[in-house]
């Protein structure tokens, strides 16, 4: 194993403790992001979002024993990496390791500049949000019930849609059982929607799209539906003209474009308060053992999570 006298300086050994396994990786692995610096080609490594603690160390930010959190952190045990893209993550009896890929991950800090920055949230508006039991659907449903608005959630399963009522969500339904998607909502949201987030795409975003109010505001977070298809087979939305006629605004984003901003800082402040004080809930769904990686993330593409997928290598107890 790797120690402190046979690293290039300015490097460490982690061991790893905990994976994201998030949608994007569909991406990663196929050929939608091919010219991305995130693109894992086949024989390589998968690489993601992960936590583990520092075992030998040359670099003089980081010493051994320290938590880190990292974007390129390989699926394996352990491995030596250069310090940049990892930084310190602190731990306490109410905030764990793991927590760092759960209510302050990634995901979480995506619901957020997606409902906050993006979609601008206003008191007594009603909010569609697709795909609501995920790593970010959950806390776009509780961030917005927090800002005073009605939120109408979807999710593929009778207990993901206790799980989101449970968060709060003023309705949800199953849209696997619900027939035609467009009419569920318009059942639901007679009066129209002010803003839809959008996880699915597709023909999700068609029967929004249908349902949305005059001015509404649509913000595209991800196309969870279109992620496993060719280009020639995604799905084609046909009532783009709408967005004309009912002069919508539809807005995507890039996350990472958003850690080195203002709301990086405030979002850690507000949901770590929020998470301390017990007025916030987030499931992680955790898989133990690397081996069973494979199968977590064919699990989460196949929309049978309820939760924010991680995958533990060792405990925080085990540290």
């Amino acid at each position: 194993m790797p120690s402190a006298e046979n690293m290039d300086e300015g490097s460490i050994l982690v061991r790893t403790l905990h994976l994201s396994c998030d949608p994007y990786l569909k991406g990663c692995i196929s050929t939608m992001f091919k010219d991305s610096p995130f693109a894992i080609k086949p024989g390589e490594v998968v690489c993601g979002i992960g936590i583990g603690v520092v075992e030998a160390s040359t670099s003089p930010e980081f010493n051994v024993g320290d938590m880190v959190s990292g974007f390129r952190v390989p699926w394996q045990t352990r491995f030596v990496t250069k310090t940049e893209g990892f930084s310190k993550i602190e731990v306490d009896s109410k905030i764990k390791a793991i927590d760092y890929l759960g209510v302050l991950s990634m995901p979480s800090f995506t619901a957020y500049v997606g409902l906050v920055t993006v979609g601008k949230p206003k008191e007594d508006e009603t909010l569609l949000v697709s795909s609501a039991a995920g790593g970010v659907g959950q806390m776009v449903v509780q961030l917005a019930k927090a800002r005073g608005m009605r939120v109408v959630a979807t999710a593929g399963s009778d207990d993901k849609v206790e799980f989101i009522k449970s968060l709060g969500a003023d309705v949800a339904f199953n849209y696997k059982t619900c027939g035609s998607f467009a009419d569920a909502i318009k059942k639901h949201v007679p009066e129209g929607i002010d803003l839809y987030f959008d996880n699915v795409g597709g023909e999700f975003l068609e029967a929004a799209v249908a349902n949305m109010k005059d001015f509404g505001r649509i913000v595209l977070c991800g196309m969870m539906s279109q992620y496993s298809l060719a280009p020639e087979m995604r799905y084609g939305v046909k009532n783009m003209f709408d967005v004309v006629t009912k002069r919508l605004s539809i807005n995507g984003y890039n996350v990472g474009d958003h850690y080195a901003r203002p709301e990086y800082q405030s979002f850690i402040e507000e949901v770590s308060t929020l998470y301390r004080k017990d007025k916030l809930k987030y499931r992680i769904a955790e898989t133990r053992g690397l081996e069973n990686a494979p199968q977590a993330l064919l699990d989460l593409l196949d929309s049978k999570v309820c939760g924010k997928p991680v995958i533990s290598i060792a405990s925080d107890s085990q540290v």
